[in-house]
């Protein structure tokens, strides 16, 4: 099944244009909310996978907002889901606070699912290809780790793109 939809996602990207990265992620470790260490390149290796990955505090409600949309919609219910957010820019002495923070509202598989990262900022910068602090950012990554798809800002304005991909 896994195949199937990767095979038409890649499909319909090469049709509509979507620009494909096609580059391993960076191998930083990093913990998730509910204390796990964890590297996103190994724990993603032979899954499909969604990122949605915020730079800054201002875009933690719309990165939810794509957790949400992401986790409502059956036809992407065969990826996992990660929520990261980089804070490396963030003083040390307040990361505590600020991961604190992060966990409240969040079930404890939602705090296993959102990654905490404390360095390579520059690094998942490029992957990610940000160019703004204050738009979401979402990878699409095959079972081998690679970036097939990225998009960045809203979840209204980019889901029904993924949408189209998985439904050509």
């Amino acid at each position: 099944m896994r195949s199937v939809v990767f095979g038409l996602l890649i499909a319909s990207a090469a049709n509509a244009g979507v620009h494909c990265r096609c580059q391993a992620l960076p191998t930083t470790p990093g913990e998730t909310l509910s204390g796990h260490r964890i590297v996103l390149a190994d724990a993603l290796r032979s899954h499909a996978a969604i990122l949605i990955a915020g730079f800054s505090k201002d875009v933690g409600p719309a990165c939810s907002e794509w957790n949400k949309a992401v986790q409502a919609d059956a036809d992407l219910s065969a990826f996992t889901v990660y929520q990261v957010s980089m804070l490396e820019q963030a003083p040390s002495l307040f990361r505590g606070m600020i991961k604190s923070g992060m966990r409240k509202g969040l079930s404890a598989e939602q705090q296993d699912h959102f990654v905490v990262l404390t360095q390579d900022d520059k690094l998942w910068r490029d992957s990610f290809a940000v160019a703004s602090d204050k738009d979401p950012y979402i990878l699409l990554i095959d079972p081998s780790g690679r970036v097939l798809w990225h998009g960045h800002g809203a979840a209204a304005n980019l889901e029904p793109l993924l949408k189209k991909a998985l439904h050509p």
